[in-house]
């Protein structure tokens, strides 16, 4: 009687350890997802974390079925977790080619990043190359990100004389910049919007935009390791749809102006899932 009740219970614990495996009613099992600490896209609210990045993601597993693991972590080690295959997914990841290499993404937002200045500096110096030219300025950026085509290359020639701070983490990034220790900071207005507007920074500062023709396209990063294509292909019909019926639009708009919001909508290009090459 000992061993069949040992049986029974044996059997049950693996069953119930099956079905903690089984793919939700959308056909996709649960997903582990990592937020990070970002402006409007991802920040703390009276205790709680809010933001564009939470409400996507939420509506997203309301709509699709699926369900999802919360965690919140940096950015570098985010991505880490991606490569390896040790999570399943992320948010406002930036697609590149070595990206695509270990992960699949769906496109949901566009924007493009401003140069951050005292207002001291900013009547003086007008353009990247004005930056380039004085040797003592230098930036800091968060470590791992990406921020367009002309910025990066202008990072790149910075690097190269030793002007560039990686931070850990956008707060990191804002304290280099509030004690002088760098003259710049890249940041998206989605970042730097609500610091102006809760005081974090003040009059003393200004956003310079000087790569107007960059679009930093913000999407869903999949582990191709983890995350099957047919659920790719899942969130990318559902993201067409918040697009189509306005749910997106609401879900910015709930976070940022709505001219910022309606910028923000007019991403280029396909879905990863729907291009045919």
């Amino acid at each position: 009687m000992l061993t069949r009740l040992i049986l029974c219970c044996l059997l049950l614990g693996a069953g119930a350890e099956a079905a903690a495996r089984q793919p939700g009613p959308a056909g996709c099992a649960a997903i582990s997802v990592a937020f990070y600490d970002h402006g409007a896209l991802y920040y703390r609210s009276g205790g709680a974390w809010s933001g564009i990045d939470k409400d996507l993601v939420t509506e997203l597993g309301r709509r699709s079925g699926c369900r999802f693991r919360y965690l919140t972590d940096s950015r570098v080690r985010i991505w880490a977790m991606i490569q390896t295959g040790t999570l399943d997914m992320s948010v406002s990841a930036i697609p590149t080619t070595e990206r695509k290499k270990f992960a699949r993404f769906v496109p949901y937002m566009a924007t493009r990043n401003y140069v951050l200045l005292p207002k001291s500096l900013a009547v003086k110096v007008r353009s990247l190359d004005e930056f380039l030219a004085e040797p003592s300025y230098k930036i800091a950026v968060v470590k791992s990100f990406k921020h367009g085509p002309t910025y990066d290359a202008w990072l790149d020639k910075l690097r190269a004389q030793g002007r560039v701070y990686d931070t850990a983490d956008y707060t990191a990034l804002v304290h280099l910049l509030k004690i002088g220790r760098v003259q710049a900071v890249l940041s998206l207005p989605t970042s730097w919007m609500p610091l102006f507007k809760n005081g974090e920074l003040n009059d003393d500062f200004r956003p310079m935009d000087w790569a107007p023709r960059d679009v930093v396209v913000g999407a869903l990063v999949l582990s191709r390791q983890t995350v099957p294509a047919a659920t790719v292909q899942l969130f990318e019909r559902t993201m067409r749809e918040m697009r189509a019926d306005g749910t997106l639009k609401a879900i910015f708009e709930r976070h940022v102006s709505a001219d910022i919001a309606a910028g923000m909508l007019a991403y280029p290009g396909e879905p990863e899932g729907e291009q045919r090459n």
